[in-house]
């Protein structure tokens, strides 16, 4: 785990009502540098924490560094309180600052719950990324889920993501297919160090539409599309018929997968490596993932909860980070 990024990732408390506290000391697990921010007060009892003044500054060995953001009302697990909403979306807000002023390595964000966030505090973005986007200066951004146990490695990115599938005909246009594969291109250039990366497509319909006769969009435009793209130098397949393209032997022949909707990429991603698996947001001006699970209301403090995805989102940052280290040019940050 050692490379060129030298500060550390910024842990995000998340929603302090859910699993997160528990999974923050845990997370030392990763043996990548790192400082989690939150209130103290919501870690496990008998934590090993000291405060910190900025990221990078010191502590002794397996001591969970906190930079300290105090959170108003008390916190009683599995029940989300609207009043410390606010104070949530600071977190997340003070952390990207921090990162996008070259002061740590990336954020890894603990999962929130969106539901909590509006009621509380007017939250107007359908997440994490949606909100980090806004942070960064209105950043191009798209998701992907990649998985951290399995090889060939699963990697995907849904063009289409939290709408209703009537929705997703009208959603999925050209430029929303072609800005999608564009922005998964770069990424896995400058965050997974692939510097010719192969990009497989999914086509919307079942069998890729089968020549027209179950629907008409491969042929129209998305089959044009990826002609265009080809020519261009992008080594860009497809489309494809989604129910293909995730068996071992067709993950070896791409580096990620496109996809028309959101559960075309999460169900196979989920079903390979569900504990495993990390949410990437690229496009970023900084580095962001997060582990691929919610809040867990249901078993929140009880101590139970899987820190396998967390661990998994920390070593992915950490990776991209001396990705991004080793292209950056002399002198920048």
């Amino acid at each position: 785990m050692s490379g060129h990024a030298t500060l550390p990732l910024i842990l995000t408390c998340g929603e302090p009502a859910g699993i997160g506290p528990e999974l923050a000391p845990r997370a030392l697990a990763a043996g990548v540098p790192m400082v989690w921010m939150g209130d103290p007060r919501h870690l496990p009892a008998g934590t090993d924490w000291a405060e910190i003044a900025a990221p990078g500054d010191p502590v002794a060995p397996g001591r969970l560094a906190v930079l300290r953001h105090d959170f108003p009302a008390p916190v009683t697990p599995g029940r989300p309180d609207p009043a410390n909403a606010q104070a949530v979306i600071d977190v997340i807000a003070r952390a990207a600052g921090l990162a996008m002023q070259g002061a740590a390595a990336g954020v890894v964000t603990l999962p929130i719950n969106k539901q909590a966030l509006k009621e509380g505090a007017g939250f107007a973005f359908p997440g994490h990324t949606e909100y980090l986007a806004h942070l960064a200066g209105g950043a191009d951004v798209v998701m992907m889920l990649a998985s951290t146990s399995v090889r060939p490695p699963c990697r995907v990115v849904p063009a289409t993501i939290h709408i209703a599938i009537e929705d997703v005909p009208r959603a999925l246009t050209p430029a929303l297919l072609e800005r999608t594969i564009r922005i998964t291109h770069a990424g896995l250039i400058r965050d997974f160090a692939i510097p010719a990366p192969r990009i497989a497509v999914a086509g919307l319909n079942p069998h890729a539409g089968e020549g027209g006769a179950m629907g008409g969009q491969e042929r129209a435009w998305m089959i044009p599309l990826c002609d265009r793209l080809r020519a261009e130098g992008l080594a860009v397949s497809g489309p494809h018929p989604a129910d293909t393209m995730f068996h071992a032997a067709a993950r070896a022949r791409h580096d990620a997968a496109v996809m028309a909707y959101h559960d075309q990429g999460l169900i196979p991603i989920k079903t390979l490596d569900f504990a495993g698996g990390v949410n990437v947001t690229l496009g970023l001006p900084f580095i962001r993932t997060s582990p691929d699970h919610g809040t867990a209301f249901d078993i929140a403090g009880r101590g139970v909860a899987d820190p396998g995805s967390t661990i998994a989102a920390l070593r992915m940052a950490w990776d991209m980070a001396q990705a991004r280290a080793e292209t950056r040019p002399r002198g920048a940050r």
